[in-house]
Order: C-alpha cells, then sequence, then structure tokens
C-alpha cells in the first residue's frame, strides 16, 4: 500500500527539527528561520584553473576553492586519475587513491635521489620520537619488516625434480 500523504509520521526521527525550541542550540541561537534559506546563497567567485584538478563525478563542477600545490603527477597522478572515474561509495574510488598515496611517497623518494638529495627516512618517518617514547613499539616493527623482507628476498626456491 502506498503512502500518498504527506504524513511522514511513521518514519522515526522525521521532522526532529521542526520545532525551535527542540534544536541542539536554543536559546542560543535565536530562530528566524533562515537555516531553511541557506540552499539559495550566491556562488562565489569561481578559482581560475591553473592546473589539472580531479574532483568527484558526482558534483557538475568543481569547487570554488580549491587547492593547487601538488596536482596529479607520474603513476600515482594516472592511479588517482582512475579512482575519480569511480563514485565516492565504491572501493574502486577509494582503495586506488589509497594506493596512488604510497606510490607517491615512492616517487618522492625517487625524485629526491635525481636531485641529490639522500632523504633522511629515520627522522621523516619519526623514529627519533619513537624510539625515544616507544622503544619496544619501534623495535617490534623494525624486527616484523625485517623479518617479512627477508622471507621475501630468501625464501627457499622450489627444486623441479628430475624426470627419469
Amino acid at each position: 500500500m502506498e503512502n500518498t500523504t504527506n504524513d511522514y509520521s511513521h518514519i522515526i526521527g522525521w521532522g526532529f527539527d521542526a520545532d525551535p525550541t527542540n534544536e541542539p542550540t536554543h536559546p542560543m541561537k535565536k530562530y528566524t528561520g533562515d537555516d531553511h534559506k541557506r540552499l539559495n546563497y550566491e556562488r562565489s567567485v569561481q578559482q581560475p584553473l591553473t592546473v589539472e584538478i580531479l574532483h568527484s563525478n558526482e558534483r557538475p563542477n568543481i569547487t570554488a576553492v580549491f587547492g593547487t600545490s601538488t596536482p596529479p603527477s607520474g603513476l600515482s597522478g594516472s592511479i588517482r586519475r582512475y579512482a575519480f572515474k569511480h563514485s565516492e561509495n565504491e572501493y574502486l574510488h577509494w582503495l586506488p587513491l589509497l594506493l596512488a598515496d604510497r606510490v607517491n611517497v615512492v616517487e618522492g623518494i625517487v625524485d629526491d635521489l635525481k636531485r641529490g638529495h639522500i632523504p633522511n627516512i629515520f627522522a621523516e618517518k619519526g623514529w627519533k620520537a619513537k624510539w625515544k617514547h616507544n622503544p619496544k613499539g619501534l623495535a617490534l616493527k623494525v624486527a616484523t619488516g625485517v623479518a617479512l623482507t627477508a622471507l621475501v628476498f630468501f625464501r627457499p626456491k622450489k627444486s623441479k625434480a628430475k624426470k627419469a
């Protein structure tokens, strides 16, 4: 049976904001009814596009203001472009963005090395503070990393049985 009336009282929580005295900011905020008019606002002046900006495919246009310090580039940029082809409620949006962040770290290290700068990974990862405040945790983390690296590089090779 379809509900054709405007009675939504069967929906839990429906209309909870209809009574201004039931609002969390009452009586500090004087109720004027303007809260319902905020959808009709004048859009800010659009920031000029000087670099490639990735934005959600769920929005018709980009926001009025956005960051331009790190435009997408390299392999991580390609992964980000792929991610923004998908809806924000899908894993195909968020997981590639997480991967792109990790790839971007490696790209940054390679870029540093190309410029002749050797990155101080110990300092940049905050290991000095970890050593000072949580030496056991740091030791466990380093030991786990060494063990996993050793497993990858020194795993026994499967020997091929000779056929007679």
